[in-house]
């Protein structure tokens, strides 16, 4: 997977880059947790082809040595499916963990985008407007601050 920069709006008009990187599958496809940290604190550049078992070291030409305002991110977005919180696997917590608590020490704001909440909840699959009256989607919603130490406010369940 490549590190890859996508602008939002009609030319890039808006003000805000989204730099998505895929998650932190098995150790064996997903993104190292330190390319990640790296992503964050703006290092890496454009073009960069994550190794799941390398992470981007400081003599590679695509690490970005004194990164701008613009190479930095400047909010953690954490996207989990509300049906899959009670299988995520220890492994994907710990790297999650060790990724946010990194965001933490330097002050990034973090969310989660609890997705899915349709297939977790029959009543929130009826009408959307039952979200945030679901004790199910409440239940997943606490599940998933505890497991990765989030505060519930900073979690949105979405239908998407």
């Amino acid at each position: 997977m490549e590190y890859e920069k996508c602008e939002i709006g009609k030319d890039g008009l808006l003000p805000f880059t989204f730099n998505d990187i895929r998650g932190l599958e098995k150790e064996d496809s997903g993104v190292h947790a330190k390319d990640i940290i790296s992503a964050l604190k703006g290092h890496v550049k454009e073009g960069y082809v994550f190794n799941p078992k390398i992470p981007l070291s400081d003599n590679n030409q695509y690490y970005l040595r004194d990164p701008g305002l613009n190479d930095k991110i400047h909010c953690l977005v954490n996207v989990i499916p509300a049906d899959m919180i009670s299988m995520i696997k220890d492994d994907y917590i710990k790297k999650m963990k060790e990724v946010r608590e990194e965001a933490s020490r330097t002050g990034l704001p973090q969310v989660i985008f609890m997705t899915r909440v349709d297939r977790a909840c029959p009543l929130t699959k009826k009408d959307l407007h039952n979200v945030y009256k679901s004790k199910k989607i409440r239940d997943k919603m606490r599940e998933c601050s505890v497991s990765l130490g989030v505060p519930m406010n900073c979690i949105f369940p979405v239908w998407n």
